[in-house]
């Protein structure tokens, strides 16, 4: 399959690299040449020199009707463009679209029918997760799967949550009326799939499966609740820090910081709710006065990451309770100290996972989309019978010959949800979602997605 990059920043020279380790025979576009040079030094592909969205320099790039062309550029307009020329004269085979601002995410129509085949928001997706990781306090990742029904959630047991010390299969005496499941445990860094017989210890990173209504309960067997989280400080106006006052502000008690008079005068007129103060996150005497050691939870989603990072380290300092960052450059959050930064996101990781998500062989709707830092993957797809499914179907799921350090976490058969058990039994047409734990032949399991 030719893939074909438009855009050499962080996000098109992550793609570039998971992509050429692959199947895929990999070209890339951008202006930079010193970029370009250093791509190629490093992996194997093909680079060209031009503007992205002219027609000349996607002819040389190689632009044809079997290219899946990746318009990852930091200009939407850019992007849009390409896609259009790349449909129109190039016929390529498909087209995914970056796209920073929401209008044009609503406007697709607008830009000639299936000239964009799928559009992605990277910062529409971190203002999602940064809600639900407010709304849900206690959790360190929240993913949706099933369309919203099901999430995925990580959290670290402490020694003062209930289950802690206690086997896995007390979590359903505690709380009967709940349907969850824990596919995963990381324990000192290495993971295990655990049983009911499996015991909780403290600092254990758990993984499990529920309706978002169940989420604040289960986190609450692993650790004691953070009291309720409605003092929120936000620093920076962008983007992301605006969509995320405005979905809040009607519920939680929000103060953003912008360092641009304009652009506090934009948020003044458009927000409700939000207190809006001129100045930046590092203004120790700023954050004093605005009471810091009350805010339960500080957002640093500036577009500059040392900022954000120096930010949260001063608000933790001076008693902030919680601290959550953005980062672009995904290799500072390996490094970060928890005892500064409790949550650090990752644009351009979520960018890379959702252009990867639709680059899966079979019926995948989502692949990629939850990565934890501990490496584990979750997929939701539609199994279907095919040569690779043969000996799937009408066997209890503990039968089923799945691929080591794997486990079907969830099933979703029509309106129904079931959570892993393992005498269900798998029937055509079932979305399940996979969880993978370590290191196998993710191929084997985008098999199982195949059509027959």
């Amino acid at each position: 399959m030719k893939i074909l990059i438009l855009g050499a920043g962080r996000v098109g020279s992550s793609l570039a690299s998971t992509l050429s380790k692959q199947e895929y025979e990999v070209s890339i576009v951008d202006l930079n040449k010193d970029k370009l040079l250093r791509l190629q030094e490093d992996y194997d592909l093909a680079t060209e020199i031009g503007h992205a969205s002219h027609p000349s320099t996607l002819e040389r790039a190689g632009a044809d009707q079997d290219t899946i062309l990746l318009a990852v550029t930091n200009s939407d307009e850019c992007n849009i463009t390409s896609c259009q020329i790349a449909k129109s004269k190039f016929k390529v085979k498909k087209t995914i679209c970056r796209l920073s601002d929401s209008s044009y995410l609503q406007s697709l129509e607008a830009f000639g029918e299936k000239n964009i085949d799928i559009a992605i928001g990277p910062e529409n997706e971190v203002t999602e997760h940064l809600a639900d990781l407010i709304r849900h306090p206690g959790a360190e990742q929240i993913e949706s799967f099933a369309n919203g029904s099901l999430k995925v959630v990580s959290v670290k047991a402490k020694k003062d949550g209930m289950l802690v010390n206690r086997e896995l299969k007390s979590i359903k005496s505690d709380m009967p009326d709940t349907d969850t499941y824990v596919p995963a445990i990381y324990r000192k860094g290495k993971p295990l799939i655990p049983d009911g017989k499996t015991i909780i210890k403290e600092n254990d990173e758990i993984y499990f499966i529920a309706a978002e209504s169940d989420i604040d309960g289960i986190v609450q067997e692993m650790r004691l609740q953070d009291t309720t989280s409605s003092r929120i400080m936000i620093i920076g106006g962008g983007k992301i820090g605006f969509a995320l006052a405005k979905t809040l502000e009607e519920d939680y008690k929000i103060k953003i910081i912008d360092p641009d008079k304009n652009r506090c005068e934009v948020l003044s007129r458009e927000l409700n709710r939000t207190i809006v103060l001129k100045g930046v996150g590092s203004d120790e005497e700023l954050l004093k006065s605005e009471n810091i050691e009350n805010i339960d939870i500080f957002c640093a989603l500036t577009n500059d990451d040392e900022t954000n990072i120096m930010s949260a380290f001063l608000a933790k300092k001076l008693g902030a309770k919680k601290t959550i960052i953005i980062v672009n450059n995904y290799t500072y959050i390996n490094i970060l100290p928890k005892n500064f930064v409790d949550i650090a996101l990752s644009p351009q990781r979520l960018t890379v996972s959702m252009v990867l998500q639709h680059l899966a062989k079979g019926d995948v709707p989502q692949e990629v989309i939850f990565k934890m830092q501990s490496g584990a993957e979750a997929i939701e797809g539609i199994i279907h019978k095919n040569k690779f499914t043969e000996g799937f179907f009408d066997k209890p799921m503990s039968e089923l010959p799945l691929p080591e350090s794997c486990v079907i976490a969830a099933v979703i058969r029509g309106e129904e949800v079931f959570m892993h058990s393992k005498d269900l039994l798998l029937k055509p047409n079932d979305r399940i979602i996979v969880f993978i734990l370590g290191k196998t032949d993710k191929e084997k399991i985008e098999n199982l997605f195949l059509e027959g």
